[in-house]
């Protein structure tokens, strides 16, 4: 197993596969169909929409998430009845707060 793997920790009661998941037969074999919720989670927007869209319109899971590194990304997502986390507006949300020169800037465009 990857490193994502090994960090998981001893109350996980999941199973694990390890392959692409852009491949129709790796999510089938990771039953997809019988999931509640998936959550793409690539270092890529484009696979994580991507798969995100599979598991919505041919695996219809119910809730489908996705983290979106550009916050330009997010309104597309939603659109398409994708949820999102935004690691670049969070941090950035943070930042501000530490600085104390902001609410909140999540949902807002970044230059």
């Amino acid at each position: 197993y990857n490193s994502t793997f090994k960090d998981l920790s001893a109350e996980f009661s999941g199973f694990r596969i390890e392959g692409d998941a852009t491949q129709l037969a790796i999510l089938r074999q990771a039953k997809l169909e019988k999931a509640d919720v998936f959550i793409a989670t690539t270092h890529k927007d484009n696979v994580n929409l991507m798969v995100a869209q599979i598991a919505k319109r041919i695996f219809s899971v119910p809730t489908v998430m996705a983290r979106v590194f550009d916050p330009k990304r997010e309104s597309l997502y939603r659109s398409l009845g994708i949820e999102t986390i935004c690691p670049t507006c969070l941090a950035a949300e943070m930042f501000l707060k530490v600085l104390g020169e902001g609410d909140s800037i999540v949902g807002e465009e970044m230059p």
